[in-house]
């Protein structure tokens, strides 16, 4: 398929991509990410549920949300009976699939000011910060192999377009005396990413990487030895909105004081929920173990890397060498499924692909291995929201982790377990707790609006990133939107 003729503008004739995308087996790809398969899935699954059952809180959703308030209720409440919920296998969904970035909030700081007090604001930030090394404590002391690796983040700028993106933010983590961010030349930009494509940057030195899969497989052993109850291949169809509360599965029921979802993407299905969300699919390819072309084009540090597009370009190294390079291509389906496009989705690897080949042309020669979509779930600034369902006391949610939940999950435990538990303290009083946030429309008008949108930026980008100005129809439909993983001026 030429990728040239498919995504690009007609005037890109001069810009040279390979007009055959290396092949990829779909099928034995489609479920399972690289990081799935390097982890040793399958595991021998737990048990799914069959016949009926109580708990003091039922959890659904096996992934790292899921996981982290399951844990943090039995630390708090240690005799507590919990219950997990998972429709899969623990990290099926978005936690087992994503490019295991251990981000802090710091890039938000301008959204979180948008709700929030300079107090609350940093409060919040900096505890996204302290996540991170939790996480690697967390690893340390159950001695869970997750490949972390602190070795910051790199935000750059891949063309003239998105200069400086990071103005703004640095400025305003400067007014609350905050200083996360460093500088760094061009020449050190170019050197440290092994690409001349970087123009320039800032590093955040706070921030990890992780094997995701390893991690909840980890974290998944840790909660069974914990003796939380994990059912897995048990799909919730129903609950009950009484306290208690009934979930109704295919073979079983489980009769639940409180309830937490942590379904990410897969909670648009809840009307209560489905327009603080929008599902939106991401792409990445993996290529095989290239270690000796690491070293020669200098890429051996470890950091992570963003570009400043929009649909975003994030990338990292794994252990064995290999790139994983991933695009937040923005792809949407009509209504609330999560279907085949949010597992696999040809377009949105080309596109990752044909960036990567922007990125790292003088690897276009090494073989992609793996490649695999998931589901993100976005809310209009990119930062999660937590409430509990209308017209309850009991069932609670936390959602919206717009492609940042590996690191944020952390924080989600705590404020999920604090509300589970009737807790008043730092975590259930938050500002994300209940905030209020600008909503998606409905249907038919999400999916036509989301689309003309989606296309507009990429339009926007594709000719941004061959340094040429983007036509006025386009730059005035991409204002439409949502934040991405950034705020950027």
């Amino acid at each position: 398929m030429d990728v040239r003729n498919k995504y690009a503008p007609a005037d890109t004739a001069q810009v040279m991509y390979p007009r055959t995308l290396p092949t990829v087996n779909a099928s034995k790809h489609l479920l399972r990410s690289f990081w799935m398969q390097d982890a040793g899935w399958p595991l021998e699954a737990c048990s799914p549920l069959t016949g009926s059952t109580t708990a003091d809180v039922a959890v659904i959703g096996g992934g790292f949300v899921g996981l982290w308030t399951a844990l943090e209720i039995k630390k708090a409440a240690p005799g507590s009976n919990v219950v997990v919920l998972e429709q899969d296998v623990c990290g099926g969904g978005a936690s087992g699939r994503n490019g295991g970035f251990v981000m802090s909030w710091w890039p938000k700081i301008a959204s979180l000011l948008s709700f929030c007090d300079a107090e609350d604001a940093l409060f919040l930030a900096k505890s996204s910060e302290q996540a991170i090394d939790e996480i690697r404590l967390f690893c340390e002391l159950n001695q869970i192999d997750a490949h972390f690796r602190q070795s910051g983040w790199l935000w750059t700028a891949t063309t003239e377009a998105q200069l400086d993106s990071w103005r703004e933010t640095v400025e305003a983590c400067a007014k609350l005396g905050a200083r996360p961010f460093e500088a760094l030349s061009p020449q050190e930009i170019v050197c440290r990413t092994g690409s001349a494509v970087h123009r320039a940057g800032v590093f955040e030195r706070s921030n990890a990487t992780v094997q995701p899969a390893a991690l909840i497989k980890g974290m998944r052993n840790v909660a069974l030895a914990a003796g939380i109850r994990i059912f897995e291949n048990t799909k919730v169809r129903d609950f009950s909105r009484g306290r208690p509360s009934t979930i109704s599965t295919d073979d079983g029921a489980v009769r639940a004081t409180a309830v937490v979802l942590a379904t990410n993407a897969w909670a648009a299905a809840i009307p209560e929920l489905s327009r603080l969300i929008v599902p939106v699919n991401s792409s990445i390819v993996v290529t095989e173990p290239i270690p000796d072309r690491l070293a020669q084009i200098g890429w051996t540090g470890g950091e992570s890397i963003t570009d400043s597009q929009l649909m975003v370009d994030y990338y990292r190294t794994t252990r064995d060498g290999r790139i994983a390079f991933g695009k937040g291509s923005g792809a949407i389906e009509y209504g609330t499924s999560i279907g085949k496009r949010f597992s696999y989705d040809e377009e949105s690897r080309e596109l990752a692909y044909r960036d990567f080949l922007r990125t790292y042309p003088m690897l276009e020669d090494v073989r992609i291995s793996h490649a695999w979509a998931g589901p993100i779930d976005r809310t209009y600034d990119s930062l999660p929201v937590f409430g509990t369902l209308a017209g309850t006391q009991n069932i609670h949610y936390g959602i919206g982790w717009s492609g940042n939940g590996v690191g944020p999950s952390r924080i989600g435990g705590k404020v999920l377990a604090s509300l589970a538990l009737g807790k008043k303290d730092e975590w259930s009083t938050c500002p994300l707790v209940g905030r209020e946030t600008k909503t998606f429309p409905a249907e038919p008008f999400r999916f036509i609006g989301g689309s003309l949108v989606r296309r507009a930026v990429l339009r926007k980008e594709q000719r941004e990133n061959l340094g040429l100005r983007p036509r006025a129809f386009d730059r005035a439909l991409a204002k439409f939107a949502p934040a991405g993983l950034e705020d950027k001026a």
